[in-house]
Parts: structure tokens; C-alpha cells; sequence
């Protein structure tokens, strides 16, 4: 998974640094290595987590599941059952398909969701109703999954789901009160498709893109008990004044929750996770930790701040730049050469009409105007999907002459930065990271290098 070599020209020698210990944080999270981790089998003894199962027990072992991660982690359960399994159905995004033999891969739209992909919830959710008590249902959940495995609640349509999830991406929700919604508007979220499997045994093996990976938010927790409610959801629509915004379908359904008419999702201690088994084979602390590593081995003085970043892009950007100046300044928290590494998922509240970009090339844009002026340090922000936004770029990178370079080419830093536009101006300075697809989803990698 190699980026592209345009972002080196720069600093050269400092960005091929930075590129090595990316890519170790990515190769960290491979989500088939990951499953391979934690999936082990021995003749009929199937071992997950510590847990063992009893192959010969099983009349049929089904694979179902959504993601970006959906193609390498059907790889990986393939080369561990191999002729043991039934069949199954993955929906992953467009352009993430790869070659299986028994589970039937299937690509949709991310992150609005698709006809497609409301065709492969309905096939999941029929698979997953056909399973018996005598069978075992292994699901594979990843990035993306609440936006590609769609399967409407009664009465509500794709264009429906569409102009929530529109409504929802604009209004600088998080990804958790994003899910929220959805689960309360769906089939299969929030515990519903442990619910349609029940009682065949099911074992959910997910990677996690979510800040702190609470498991009924990953993929919208579609196997696990959901902790959210209709007074959740309905506080979301409130909070983000979205109730001239959403379908009126939406809004009778999250009403009707609200007042008792319609049952909540399943919690603790419904009987229907009974035979549930469910476990993180990779996050994003993973791939910090061995960002970390490498960096080390490189010869930086290395921090890991968190793995529970939040908040608005470019706010952040400006606390990030500000560490890198303390460490140039004082040496606190670290002595240059430094490597300071963040993780989580930022938001952008768009304008009216913004331009083209995404969180982290919003974030590497403000760290720049931030950083405008000083000497030795560097600000990266990379989408471990290899996917910013609605553009082919993975992230950004800024240093002290990324703004003069963008004026030398007759672009306006903050200009850009208000009206949301960074991918242009990052392509002409030549700060943009571009990676392609890495079939991986762990959230964002932020990082700040002080060399001087």
C-alpha cells in the first residue's frame, strides 16, 4: 500500500520518514492479518478470542456481514474454514471487492447509502433469519458498514435513509449520534440482525472505526445489545435542529418510538445474545501503537497523546500546531526530534456550498495557516481508509511554508479553509497524501513531528 511519491518533493528525506511510519500503522491494522489473529482453527476445534467451538456441531456456517474491510476479512475466514463453509454474503464499498470463493461479495455506495445496498440487507437479513439452531453465523463488520448494510425500517425508503443520512453528515454529527439515528431507523442495526440469527450461534468479528470502539456503534452495533434509545434520538434531532430538515417518514417513525408505539431496539440481557460472541480484532490504538513503534525505531522521542480525539477539524488542528510549537520552544512534553501521535475522528460543519475535501485534509489545511511562518515542524492527518471525504486523497500533510507555497501559486490559505476547500489547494503545494483504497478502517492518525 504505497503513497504516492508526489508528497515527497517538499522535504524529501522527512516526508519518506513520515510515509514509513504511516504505512506502519496501516500494515498494523491489515484487516486480514487481524482476523487471522484471533480466528484459529485445529481440525473440528474452532478457537476465536480463547473460545472454542465444535465444528462437527454445526450443520451450516454462514458468513455474513458490511464494510470497507468486508473483502480481506472474508479472505481470511475462507483460508481458516475453507470447504467447512455454507456460503455467505458481504456488502463492502464500491471499488473494496476482492476475489473469495464461497462468501458472494457485494459492492454499494459509502456514505450515502444505495439501491444496492438496500438489496444486500434484504439478502443479509434473509440469510441471517434462515439460520437454525444448529448453525453458526460468523459476521464481519467494519468501517462503512452503517452506511452499506441498508435495510429500512417499516415505512421508510432509501430516499428516506438518503436525506437523514444528508442531513446528518452536514450537520457536524458525530459518528455516534449518526449511528443513533440509523439504528433507530433500521432492520438489522442496533442488536436487530443478532436478533433475525438468533438461536443459531454467532460469533461478530469487528474492526473497529469508532473513537474508544464501544461495540453497538461499530457498523451501528447490528449483533450487540444497543445502549441507545428513542429519547437518544430524538435528542440528536433537537440538538442539531433537524426537525425541518429530516423526511417527515423519520420523524413519525422517531415520534412513534418516543411515545411507546414501537419496541426499542434489543438491550442487555435479551435472550437473543444468548449465543452471541463478539470481538475487536483491530482499532485505532493498534495502528497508533505501531506508528509509535516505528517512529521510535526511527529515532524519534515519541508520544501517544489519545485515541479519543473529537471535535470540530480545524479546532483541532490549531491545538495541534500549538503543541508542536511548545515542543520547539521548551522540549515539553518531548525533546526534538519528536514524534506527538493523536487518533479519533474529527467533523466538518459544512457551509452552503462547500468545496471539495474532507476532515483530514480540512485539518492538515488549518494546521498550515497555523503553522504559517515557523521552521521544523510537520502536522499529518490521514483516513486510514486511504479515503478523505468524497476525494482520492487519504489526508494531508502541513509545514511552516505550506501557506507561501499555495500563495506562490496564487491560492489563499484561509479563503480555502472557510469555504471548506482544501483538496485543491493541498494538491498545488503538494501536501496531500494519496494512498488509494487500504480495505482498512480504524478512524484517523494524526500526527505532529517537530525536527527542530
Amino acid at each position: 500500500m504505497p503513497f504516492d511519491p508526489s508528497v515527497l518533493r517538499p522535504n524529501p528525506e522527512l516526508r519518506a520518514t513520515i510515509l514509513q511510519i504511516l504505512e506502519a500503522g496501516l500494515k498494523a491494522v491489515d484487516p486480514a492479518a487481524a482476523t487471522r489473529r484471533f480466528l484459529q482453527r485445529e481440525g473440528h476445534r474452532l478457537t476465536v478470542a480463547g473460545r472454542t467451538y465444535d465444528l462437527d456441531r454445526y450443520r451450516h456456517i454462514y458468513v455474513i456481514g458490511a464494510g470497507k474491510a468486508g473483502a480481506p476479512m472474508a479472505q481470511a475466514v475462507e483460508a481458516v474454514l475453507g470447504d467447512r463453509l455454507t456460503g455467505g454474503l458481504v456488502v463492502v464499498k464500491t471499488g473494496h471487492a476482492g476475489p473469495t470463493h464461497t462468501v458472494e461479495l457485494v459492492e454499494a455506495s459509502h456514505p450515502r447509502p444505495d439501491e444496492a445496498g438496500v438489496e444486500a440487507g434484504r439478502r443479509i437479513l434473509e440469510l441471517a433469519q434462515s439460520a437454525g439452531e444448529e448453525d453458526l453465523v460468523i459476521a464481519l463488520l467494519s468501517g462503512g458498514g452503517s452506511a452499506l448494510l441498508v435495510a429500512p425500517a417499516e415505512g421508510l425508503t432509501l430516499a428516506d435513509i438518503q436525506a437523514m443520512t444528508d442531513a446528518l453528515l452536514a450537520c457536524g454529527a458525530t459518528i455516534n449520534e449518526i449511528n443513533c439515528l440509523r439504528k433507530h431507523c433500521s432492520a438489522v442495526k442496533g442488536g436487530q440482525l443478532a436478533r433475525a440469527v438468533y438461536p443459531a450461534t454467532l460469533v461478530t468479528l469487528a474492526l473497529s472505526d469508532v473513537v474508544g470502539s464501544p461495540l453497538d456503534v461499530i457498523a451501528s452495533g447490528p449483533t450487540v445489545p444497543d445502549s441507545s434509545t428513542w429519547a437518544d434520538a430524538w435528542a440528536i434531532v433537537e440538538r442539531y435542529e433537524l426537525a425541518q430538515k429530516l423526511p417527515r417518514p423519520i420523524l413519525a417513525r422517531l415520534e412513534a418510538g418516543l411515545a411507546g408505539q414501537i419496541p426499542d431496539t434489543p438491550k442487555p440481557g435479551d435472550a437473543v445474545f444468548e449465543r452471541c460472541q463478539t470481538v475487536v480484532v483491530a482499532d485505532n490504538r493498534t495502528a497508533a501503537l505501531a506508528a509509535r513503534a516505528q517512529a521510535q525505531a526511527l529515532g524519534f522521542h515519541t508520544l501517544l497523546l489519545s485515541t479519543f480525539v473529537e471535535g470540530e477539524a480545524a479546532q483541532v488542528a490549531r491545538v495541534v500546531a500549538a503543541l508542536g510549537k511548545e515542543i520547539r520552544a521548551s522540549g515539553e512534553p518531548v525533546q526534538p526530534p519528536a514524534c506527538l501521535i493523536l487518533g479519533g475522528e474529527t467533523t466538518v460543519t459544512l457551509g452552503p456550498e462547500p468545496g471539495q475535501g474532507g476532515r483530514n485534509q480540512e485539518l492538515a489545511l488549518a494546521a498550515a495557516v497555523a503553522l504559517a511562518g515557523t521552521q521544523g515542524i510537520t502536522v499529518v492527518s490521514l483516513a486510514t481508509d486511504g479515503t478523505d471525504g468524497p476525494t482520492d486523497s487519504a489526508g494531508g500533510l502541513a509545514d511552516g511554508a505550506t501557506v507561501a507555497r499555495g500563495r506562490a501559486a496564487g491560492l489563499d490559505a484561509e479563503a480555502h479553509l472557510r469555504r471548506h476547500d482544501a483538496y485543491p489547494f493541498l494538491a498545488a503545494t503538494d501536501d496531500l497524501l494519496r494512498s488509494g483504497p487500504t480495505q482498512t478502517n480504524v478512524n484517523d492518525l494524526i500526527f505532529v513531528f517537530v525536527t527542530g
